[in-house]
């Protein structure tokens, strides 16, 4: 029953919600149900894709965020871990999951695990997903953590992004703990039963290691051109 379940989930959000994240309206704002059936959920496996594995130290970056500065990990030097997210504008998985990554930030920066956001779709021939898109985005939602432009497209692959938005939870030693989704409901924050990212973290505080430390990431395949 609960893999029945799990499978209407994604058939009523592959009918109703995904779409790539360049697939909009003259305006900017997609209108109306998202044209093309795909599959939300990850089909690659961590050896396909070719990014990090569980265990690996990602290595630092140094991105421009939505206010001009410059930002790397090597920013925060009291973290206990960091909530790495590849996420974008106009996906509407993206937009369905920001407010929860706001909370996320709210409830665990303070713990030592502050969510650092990346758009790898960042084009600027993409109204819906150029820096000052970006920028108009982060003000809406007042993103009290930074957004990051990975405007070389050098950073998403190495961490093997392959989706928006996808979460890697890095430890102290930016030694990658976890890799996915956030948790078990994209379409309802309010009918969440397994919170990945947060059981995670609480996992690493108690001095244990993340069970399990791999879902499949679930939105839209990145997409930069």
């Amino acid at each position: 029953m609960r893999k029945f379940s799990h499978l209407l989930v994604l058939v009523v959000l592959t009918a109703g919600l995904l779409t790539s994240c360049n697939n909009k309206s003259k305006g900017g704002e997609r209108k109306g149900p998202p044209r093309g059936g795909h599959n939300p959920e990850q089909t690659k496996t961590l050896e396909e894709v070719g990014g990090y594995k569980i265990g690996e130290v990602a290595t630092d970056f140094n991105l421009k965020n939505v206010d001009g500065t410059m930002v790397s990990l090597a920013n925060y030097e009291e973290a206990k871990g960091y909530i790495v997210v590849f996420t974008c504008n106009g996906c509407p998985f993206s937009k369905m999951y920001e407010d929860r990554l706001i909370a996320l930030h709210n409830t665990y920066s303070s713990k030592g695990y502050p969510v650092i956001a990346i758009n790898p779709n960042v084009n600027e021939n993409n109204e819906t997903e150029n820096f000052a898109a970006m920028q108009i985005r982060a003000k809406e939602k007042d993103f009290p953590f930074p957004y990051l432009a990975d405007e070389k497209h050098e950073i998403f692959p190495k961490y093997g992004a392959v989706r928006t938005p996808h979460v890697f939870l890095l430890d102290s030693e930016r030694k990658v703990q976890y890799i996915g989704t956030i948790d078990d409901n994209a379409q309802s924050a309010d009918d969440v039963k397994v919170k990945y990212v947060e059981k995670a973290i609480e996992a690493l505080e108690n001095g244990s290691k993340p069970d399990p430390n791999f879902t499949k990431a679930i939105g839209c395949p990145v997409k930069i051109g």
